[in-house]
Formats: structure tokens, C-alpha cells, sequence
């Protein structure tokens, strides 16, 4: 008989040595930079393709009609109780300060700075926005846009300029709409339900209004559009994880709008204050 070979002891195997604790990837931690680089990326691609030719002009007419037709109703509907609790609120207070004369110059410069720009750029965020990023999205998971580079066509140029255009002529011409019906919403409810005046209403109007208040409303919805035009594009462009992804992809870009809308809104009217002095100053 044969001795049986004797056994070679196997090499220890390598042990893994464990993260520190609290201590997480640098991806993890520079996901959310990279994403908005990506962001700044593509709008200043956008911004960029805007002067390039050839320009989609029946694409930007079909979105732009696209856009005003989901957001014009709900925005005069929301702009008339907007509108009209507002006066109730500052009508309230001036009354109980004495100055009941001011409430239409204090409400109605309320709705066209502040509260117009909003609702416009949260209706074309939540509804128009929702749905490019949808249809960009289920596009990015057919391939459709791979098939677009690979044919040479910029989805950028092709797809994602006219729909950014579109959201912003609208919301400049919505802004126009909801400031004259949240107006007239506010004076309706002032003079019937707290037996304001007339004349004094549109006096204080006059008295405490100037131009670049409408400017400032008009610079904002325009600058609302593009940015809810950017975050639904981006987020349309990047969904993860199939159809499940596109879903997900519309809701973070609603969410991302709505806080960048209030950030920005916040910079714009400090700026504007400290630039353009009240009228009578």
C-alpha cells in the first residue's frame, strides 16, 4: 500500500478590514454635488442650444400649446381665492393698525410680486413639468434618445430646448393673467365682504405701486419657467431603474422644484428691495 500524500496546510484566507464607523464612500457623499453640476450642466447646454440652428419651431408651438392647455384654468381658479385671502388678511390688519386706506396698494402688490410668480411656477412645475419629465423619461428608457446621438441629433437641441422655451413664455403670460384676476379678486372681497371703498382702494393702489413692481413679477415667472423647465428636463433625462425610475424621477422633480422656487424667490425680492427704493422713499 501507498502512503496516503500528506495535506498542505491551505493560506489563510485574506481577511476584509472594516470601514471605520461613521465613515461613509466619497461617492455617497459627492453624489448630490455631482448631481447638481449635472444640473448646472444642462442648463447651460440649454442656454447654449437656444441660439443654434435649426430651431424647433413646430415642436416649441406644440409644447407651448401643450403647457398653456393644462395650466390656464387652474391658474385663474386658483388666483381668484389667492387673491381674495389675501385682501381678507391685510384688510384685517390694516384695519386693526388704522390704515384701512392702504389695503388695496398692500394686497395688490402682494399678488403681483409675490403670490402670482408662485402659482404660476408651481402649476407649470406640477403639472407641465411632471409631464415632460414623464415623456422624457419613458424616451430615455426606450433608448430613443441613444438612437437620437447615435444618428447625430442633439436630444438637448431636439427635445429639451423647445419644452424649457415653452415653460417659460408661458409662465410669463400666465403671470400677466393671474396678477389681473387675483387683483380683481381681492378688490371684489374687499369692497363687498369688509365694505371697503372703491376709490380708496385704487388710490392706495396708485399711491404705493410703481412699474418695476410688474417687472420684478414678469423677471420671476420668467426665471420660474426655466428653472422648473431645467429640474424636469434633468430628471427626465436621468430616471433609474426602468419605469419604476421615471415614476420616482417625476416626483423628486416636482419636490426639487418647488425648493428651488422658494430659494430663489427669496434672493430676487431681497435683491430687488435693496436695488429699487419704495415709491415715496
Amino acid at each position: 500500500m501507498t502512503a496516503p500524500l500528506p495535506v498542505r496546510p491551505s493560506a489563510p484566507a485574506a481577511e476584509e478590514t472594516p470601514e471605520p464607523p461613521g465613515q461613509r464612500p466619497p461617492s455617497r457623499l459627492l453624489a448630490p454635488l455631482r448631481q447638481t453640476g449635472q444640473l448646472f450642466a444642462l442648463a447651460l447646454a440649454v442656454a447654449r442650444a437656444v441660439f443654434r440652428r435649426p430651431f424647433q419651431v413646430r415642436e416649441f408651438i406644440e409644447q407651448f400649446w401643450f403647457v398653456a392647455s393644462v395650466t390656464i384654468l387652474p391658474a385663474a381658479l386658483v388666483s381668484i381665492p389667492f387673491g381674495a385671502v389675501i385682501a381678507l388678511q391685510v384688510g384685517s390688519l390694516t384695519e386693526q393698525l388704522g390704515a384701512q386706506s392702504f389695503t388695496g396698494g398692500a394686497s395688490v402688490l402682494a399678488v403681483i410680486q409675490q403670490a402670482s410668480p408662485l402659482i404660476v411656477a408651481l402649476l407649470i412645475a406640477g403639472a407641465a413639468g411632471s409631464a415632460i419629465c414623464a415623456d422624457l423619461g419613458s424616451r430615455k428608457i426606450r433608448e430613443e434618445l441613444d438612437a437620437m446621438e447615435v444618428m447625430g441629433v442633439s436630444p438637448i437641441q431636439r427635445l429639451v430646448v423647445p419644452r424649457v422655451l415653452a415653460t417659460m413664455f408661458v409662465a410669463v403670460l400666465l403671470n400677466g393673467l393671474v396678477s389681473v384676476v387675483g387683483t380683481l379678486g381681492g378688490y371684489f372681497f374687499n369692497v363687498i365682504m369688509q365694505d371697503g371703498t372703491p376709490g380708496a382702494y385704487l388710490a392706495s393702489f396708485s399711491a404705493l405701486a410703481q412699474l418695476p413692481d410688474l417687472y420684478v413679477g414678469e423677471l420671476k415667472a420668467l426665471i420660474f419657467g426655466f428653472i422648473a423647465g431645467i429640474v424636469a428636463a434633468y430628471r427626465g433625462l436621468n430616471p433609474r431603474g426602468g419605469p419604476k425610475g421615471v415614476g420616482d424621477a417625476v416626483n423628486q422633480s416636482v419636490v426639487i422644484t418647488f425648493l428651488l422656487l422658494f430659494l430663489v424667490n427669496m434672493i430676487i425680492t431681497a435683491v430687488y428691495l435693496q436695488i429699487v427704493p419704495p415709491k415715496g422713499g
